[in-house]
């Protein structure tokens, strides 16, 4: 799973008809900067409104997704959702000229294959992600939807469970363990439905544009020929077939569990609209884009209350570690007793997580607080500035040639004490480039789960003379 934030590196168009309006549409998708997150852009109407990919403004999930912001509408997103997800984009505008999102052949390959087209490019700033620390859940009694969100360390893990009662499909699972499996395993998995909802989505004003080249109808009852008369008129074919496979006309099916996958590709699809992906194992049994909104909504509501306090990075002791303390003893120009680094766990060019052991013999716990020993604010502060020296100077060609000096320090905070046998998780965020040895860090320390300390910290990195 990447960590740094993408985007196309050239706009790329499509043109196809909608599923349910039958209007004909030219999506164009385009590069973004940082954080802009997935827009729909309605270049048909006045003054080009947009549409953010967002799960509150999800205003009808009749057979398909569909967005509304002061009054403009763009439908039947989820297919192309799927495609940006899948592909691990995180910022791209959609320029759209009607209020449906083209159906192309039924699945996300189409939107698959324009984004590989066009390319993409890595961005300079980190990737956001919901991280599932504890179950969520979602049940629907009524249509028998269960849904469950676990934790799962290595990414986006999804699995779906659908069961329509239904002799021709049976029961069916599809999954899928990280989304460098979705263009292959997924993405050309296309919508279906079953014969008898035909009529009442014709009659509901629905599918004027469906056709057997963009959807599967799968037949699980007998049909006479002037029923198969009527299903042809219906969908503008001179006639209509049913053998014993049990699809109409005999669709050849992709994957023998194509319904299944394509339930798969709508979840994916749909929590795209929680706005950040998901470091989780989501599984769901019978989903369908009315309980995929309602769960989505539940993690948007999980990502806001991380977003205000962020849970503490992970440790694994058992884990080989980025840095031993030999290797941080020969990055940081100091020396025992003054390395308040034990190791790092995690590092990138913005980011590092550091790991501090508290142990009572060490020698500031005999004057400070003697009867009820605390490790001294300041020494947290140099902890965390000594965490950012490492990741600073580790991407140095000769480190020994330089030393780190602290410039500045705001809004520092001490929420909770540090005491023996505490262990500090120390992650330390670039708030902005590193330029001319002028290094901006955002730090902060955990105990646990508990954020026990924070400040903003800013030094300078300077070459010995």
């Amino acid at each position: 799973m990447n960590n740094k934030q993408t985007t196309l590196k050239s706009p790329v168009s499509l043109s196809g008809v909608g599923l349910h309006t039958g209007q004909s549409a030219t999506i164009t998708l385009h590069p973004a900067e940082i954080g802009f997150g997935y827009k729909f852009k309605r270049i048909d109407l006045e003054g080009m409104p947009v549409i953010p990919a967002d799960v509150d403004l999800v205003v009808d999930v009749s057979r398909g997704t569909t967005l509304e912001k002061n009054g403009a509408r763009v439908g039947t997103v989820e297919h192309l959702l799927a495609a940006l997800t899948g592909m691990e984009l995180d910022n791209v505008l959609v320029e759209i000229d009607a209020p449906e999102v083209p159906i192309m052949d039924g699945s996300a390959a189409p939107f698959i294959a324009a984004i590989n087209q066009a390319g993409t490019v890595e961005q300079s700033a980190e990737r956001q992600f919901l991280v599932i620390e504890d179950n969520l859940t979602y049940t629907e009694a009524a249509r028998q939807v269960d849904m469950i969100a676990m934790p799962y360390d290595s990414g986006t893990r999804m699995t779906v469970m659908i069961d329509y009662n239904s002799p021709i499909l049976g029961s069916q699972h599809a999954s899928i363990s990280s989304m460098d499996l979705f263009e292959n395993e997924i993405a050309s998995s296309r919508t279906f439905c079953f014969l008898h909802e035909l009529e009442a989505l014709s009659k509901a004003n629905l599918i004027k544009g469906g056709d057997l080249e963009n959807a599967i109808v799968i037949v699980d009852r007998a049909v006479d020929e002037e029923e198969l008369d009527h299903l042809a008129k219906l969908l503008n074919k001179q006639k209509v077939a049913v053998k014993e496979e049990g699809i109409l006309n005999n669709v050849e099916l992709r994957h023998q569990n194509e319904p299944a996958r394509h339930k798969l590709l709508d979840l994916i699809g749909d929590l795209a609209l929680v706005g950040v992906p998901i470091k989780g194992h989501i599984m769901a049994a019978r989903p369908g884009h009315a309980a995929n909104v309602e769960f989505a909504k539940k993690l948007k509501k999980l990502w806001l209350q991380q977003r205000k306090n962020p849970p503490a990075p992970k440790y694994d002791p058992n884990k080989t570690p980025v840095f031993t303390n030999q290797d941080i003893q020969r990055l940081l120009p100091h020396a025992d007793p003054f390395i308040l680094v034990d190791k790092v766990i995690e590092l990138s060019e913005n980011h590092i997580v550091g790991i501090k052991n508290v142990t009572i013999d060490q020698p500031f716990f005999k004057g400070h607080f003697p009867g009820n020993p605390v490790m001294p604010g300041v020494l947290q502060i140099e902890t965390m500035a000594q965490t950012g020296g490492v990741m600073i100077l580790s991407n140095v060609d000769d480190p020994e040639n330089y030393d780190t000096y602290f410039m500045k320090i705001d809004n520092c905070k001490f929420k909770e004490k540090v005491v023996p046998g505490d262990t500090m998780i120390i992650k330390a965020e670039l708030t902005q480039p590193v330029r001319r040895g002028i290094c901006s860090m955002h730090c902060k320390v955990f105990v646990g789960n508990k954020l026990v300390t924070e400040a903003d910290l800013m030094a300078a990195v300077v070459k010995r003379n």
